[in-house]
């Protein structure tokens, strides 16, 4: 009999998940429709199955199914998904948590059956979009809280020297800035968490699609978090500062409550402009002449040279 097509095992095996995982699944989809933290979520498949899309191409020469190692990561799947389901059970308080590793075993199940279907080195060529799923599963509340106090603290500070910079007389205390005639206070819903992670989400799609070296991509990266920050520092400083010299209806009026689009625009020109410095620094060193060849062959020639006393 003739083994079965890659693409029918890939199916079969994501049914298999969808059957064992719904309710992981459902849940999910509900705290990301639900939660501005998690909205981000929404994006992930979509995006990574573009991308794997987009480049695929004819891979029949490179499929060679991987029956070790994708069945060893299907087989982790499984336990990481029953110590969710034993530690934490669905009346539990830690839901949070066992919603964590569920989603966590549906991911390494995706890849573990896209290795075990299609193997390693197609799986090579996809390490980005295979890795990118992780975005899908959420974040503890425990790292969340830490992520949220750490955008509240680096956004009063960034609206702190903002407001030093325009030579506002300016103290901070915490996150509260005190400015004449007004007390700011970057409040945990103040810190742009959805956007941040929308940020950061985008700024890995851009530099995998239009940067090629990996220091490259990895320094705009982690250039999304101070870019992340600066953004919501120039929010709360434009905020104060239209509110204190223009009109007070701008602190409680739709550039407070709905404008988040505005500055995150501002915060993709940034990147932007990040992504072309960037590839043109790359394009500058792959242009740079190396070294002749003609001369690399003397030097061996001399150093394989006998010696002359």
């Amino acid at each position: 009999m003739s083994s079965p097509s890659p693409y029918r095992l890939f199916l079969l095996l994501s049914l298999v998940s969808l059957a064992l995982r719904w309710r992981t699944l459902v849940a999910a989809a509900e705290l990301a429709l639900q939660n501005e933290a998690y909205t981000h979520i929404l994006l992930i498949l979509p995006l990574s199955f573009a991308l794997i899309f987009l480049g695929w191409g004819p891979r029949k020469a490179d499929q060679e199914p991987n029956f070790l190692a994708g069945p060893i990561l299907m087989l982790t799947a499984v336990l990481i998904g029953f110590a969710g389901d034993i530690w934490w059970p669905p009346n539990s308080a830690a839901v949070g948590a066992r919603l964590t590793l569920g989603m966590l075993a549906v991911v390494i199940w995706w890849i573990g059956s896209f290795l075990c279907c299609f193997g390693t080195r197609v799986a090579r060529r996809f390490v980005f979009p295979l890795c990118f799923l992780l975005w899908l599963v959420p974040l503890p509340q425990f790292a969340l809280t830490h992520i949220v106090t750490f955008l509240q603290q680096g956004s009063a500070d960034a609206a702190r020297l903002l407001f030093a910079v325009a030579r506002v007389p300016v103290t901070q205390d915490g996150v509260s800035l005190s400015i004449p005639g007004l007390t700011l206070e970057v409040a945990q819903e103040c810190s742009s968490i959805r956007s941040s992670l929308m940020l950061a989400v985008a700024t890995m799609v851009l530099a995998h699609l239009l940067l090629r070296s990996p220091w490259g991509k990895g320094l705009v990266i982690l250039a999304a978090i101070p870019l992340a920050i600066a953004k919501n520092g120039f929010r709360v400083f434009t905020l104060g500062v239209l509110g204190t010299y223009v009109n007070p209806s701008f602190l409680d009026g739709w550039l407070h409550h709905q404008g988040g689009v505005v500055f995150f625009l501002i915060s993709l020109i940034g990147l932007f402009l990040l992504l072309r410095l960037i590839g043109w620094i790359e394009s500058r060193l792959a242009a740079q002449p190396q070294f002749p060849e003609s001369l690399s062959s003397v030097s061996s020639a001399a150093a394989d040279a006998p010696s002359r006393t």
